[in-house]
């Protein structure tokens, strides 16, 4: 155990709070107007996000022929309401009273798909399904792959509303096993692991997307929801669960709100909500129960990121509930267009499967500028590590493209438990800058943990199992 400081580069490598060194913190340099005018900003991008325009007019799928029995498959009739909605010009595509099976649904501009309550719209976990193959997203990745289970492209005006329920069918046995490791069922099925290396591959050495067909056969499990390049989305309402991968994935969108959806999902790579490239995303009052992230906040990886070169920015989160999962507000790893105007306030963590809190997921692969975070305002019951900032991650310094990340702050956060609070590690030649913490108490904590080559810590009011935590 050591301790190195200097005014450059920060390091604790400590057990506990009595293992730290005690020179005196950076005075807080932030003011009440600074911080008051950021959030007047994450005020200012929640009310100018657009809500899709929707005409008021129905489209019933049992008028199409669909049965709620949970047995027929609903497949054509739902597709045959969502053609006449859009032939209409728009309007809501109607899912009441029953169990209705699927398979995937493509929506139109000007379109809500309106699942009421006591509707579940149940995906049949039939691969043949999803094709033929779509333009899709997956970890970062732009390919031609299967289709999501909600998709829409290019289109303007998407809603998914009401308080009934989405059922993607994953489970042990179908979807998730693709996975591989302790996910896969045997050793005869196959899995994910040589399709993805061989998209990745695709994607370093500038391959076209249109040539990148990872479809049947590749096993890359599609995402639940996905609008790719839309304008005007709202998800609000619904419960999903069973996805058998991400389960909300907005791509290269502008104007996206999620409110008031329940997340239910326990298997692999089952993220809540993953903004990818999205310029104006407002997140509130959602809960999340995930397999993986609850929220992460992404923009391509490695190359394929570089190339289509567009941000995560203006995002606001508020109002949300994680239960268990790898993190419940995560940036990255896919982050190589960047990352910036994160606004997270009003947040409640608590989870003995909540593996941490606050979390940023980064390499030297990924590259990257994430910056201008905000949180304020959360309550953390139980967790793991508490804040990660992590520039080893996945391939770890093995590359060329250092990250940036600066200018955090978290203020008035609350901890009851957490196994490590710390585990903070820029690298010496690329520091993390501006790191700013002020009255944030961990109130008890197992270890302190690390916080590596950091220029620019400034601590106000932060204390550990009750003591002042000076560096």
């Amino acid at each position: 155990m050591y301790d190195r400081l200097s005014r450059r580069n920060f390091v604790v490598l400590a057990a506990g709070v009595g293992a730290l060194a005690a020179l005196p913190p950076r005075l807080w340099s932030g003011s009440t107007p600074r911080v008051e005018a950021d959030w007047s900003r994450a005020e200012r991008i929640a009310s100018t996000i657009t809500l899709p325009d929707v005409p008021a007019a129905d489209f019933d799928i049992r008028d199409y022929g669909a049965i709620g029995d949970g047995q027929a498959d609903s497949s054509e009739a739902i597709a045959a309401a969502v053609r006449a909605c859009a032939l209409a010009g728009g309007g809501r595509v109607l899912v009441e009273g029953g169990i209705y099976r699927t398979g995937p649904i493509h929506l139109g501009s000007n379109m809500a798909l309106h699942v009421e309550s006591g509707a579940t719209l149940s995906f049949i976990p039939e691969p043949e399904r999803y094709l033929p193959a779509v333009l899709t997203h997956w970890e970062g990745l732009e390919f031609m792959g299967y289709s999501p289970l909600i998709y829409a492209r290019g289109q303007t005006n998407v809603a998914i509303t009401g308080s009934g329920t989405l059922d993607g069918g994953a489970d042990r046995d179908t979807w998730w096993p693709w996975k591989g490791g302790r996910w896969a069922v045997d050793e005869n099925h196959g899995t994910q692991q040589a399709a993805r290396e061989r998209l990745m591959a695709d994607a370093e050495n500038h391959v076209p997307v249109e040539q990148r067909v990872y479809a049947d056969g590749a096993y890359l499990r599609p995402p639940f929801i996905q609008p790719f390049d839309c304008d005007n989305v709202l998800i609000k309402g619904v419960t999903i669960r069973n996805a058998p991968f991400w389960l909300i994935n907005p791509v290269l969108c502008r104007n996206v709100t999620v409110r008031g959806v329940t997340c239910e999902s326990l298997g692999p790579n089952s993220d809540g909500c993953d903004p990818e490239s999205c310029d104006g995303v407002l997140i509130e009052d959602c809960t999340f129960d995930t397999g993986d992230d609850c929220i992460a906040i992404k923009s391509g990886r490695n190359a394929d990121g570089r190339r289509l070169a567009t941000p995560c920015e203006n995002i606001v989160i508020r109002n949300c509930e994680m239960r268990a999962g790898h993190g419940g507000v995560v940036i990255g790893s896919e982050i190589s267009g960047g990352v910036r105007n994160v606004f997270a306030e009003n947040l409640r963590m608590s989870s003995p499967d909540l593996e941490r809190a606050i979390r940023i997921k980064t390499n030297s692969v990924r590259g990257g500028v994430i910056e201008h975070l905000r949180y304020r305002d959360i309550t953390i019951g139980q967790v793991k590590d508490a804040i990660v900032i992590n520039f080893y991650y996945e391939e770890g310094d093995a590359g060329r493209f250092d990250p940036t990340v600066r200018d955090i702050v978290i203020e008035n956060l609350v901890c009851e438990e957490a196994e490590r609070v710390f585990q903070v590690r820029g690298f010496e030649r690329a520091p993390i800058r501006d790191f700013v913490m002020r009255d944030v108490e961990f109130r008890s904590a197992g270890k302190t943990g690390v916080i590596e080559h950091v220029d620019g810590l400034v601590l106000h009011d932060v204390r550990i199992n009750g003591e002042l935590f000076v560096a």
